[in-house]
Parts: C-alpha cells; sequence; structure tokens
C-alpha cells in the first residue's frame, strides 16, 4: 500500500519534514517514490505540489494523520471532488 507520511530530516531539535508517496513497508527515511510536499512545524511554513498529491490520492495512496490534517488545511481534498 502506496501512504503519504512525513519523512524527516534537518539538525536535532530543528527539525523539518518533507511530504512523501512511499510503500508502507519502507521504513520512515527511506527511499521514496515522490516527493510531493515540505513541512517545516517551526514555522509552519507549508509547501505542496497538489497535482501530485491529487494523482497520488485518486491512485489509492492513503495519507497519513499529520498529513491529513495538512492537506485538510490547504483544502487539497475538495480538488479531488471536482
Amino acid at each position: 500500500m502506496i501512504k503519504l507520511r512525513l519523512k524527516r530530516y534537518g539538525k536535532k531539535r530543528e527539525v523539518s519534514y518533507r511530504i512523501v508517496a512511499i510503500n508502507s513497508s519502507n521504513r520512515r527515511d527511506g527511499r521514496p517514490l515522490e516527493e510531493v510536499g515540505f513541512y517545516n512545524p517551526r514555522s509552519d511554513e507549508t509547501r505542496l505540489d497538489v497535482p501530485a498529491i491529487v494523482k497520488w490520492l485518486k491512485n489509492g495512496a492513503q495519507p497519513t494523520d499529520t498529513v491529513r490534517s495538512i492537506l485538510h488545511k490547504a483544502n487539497v481534498f475538495e480538488q479531488i471532488n471536482v
């Protein structure tokens, strides 16, 4: 199963995340199928590749709870139904 989840990177206590499409059996920081966004929890900055995210969601990828909340804030799920 393909999941949209966070991949951690950055220094200790200065963490940032990339939102990636990855096989659910792979480890957290393993090689992703595609990087589709960026999330910085310290500044609450988010950059999303919305067309790529919509493509993965239409193909059956499941977002984790944290990624789902990030996508809700960006109104990505509204674009799937259109």
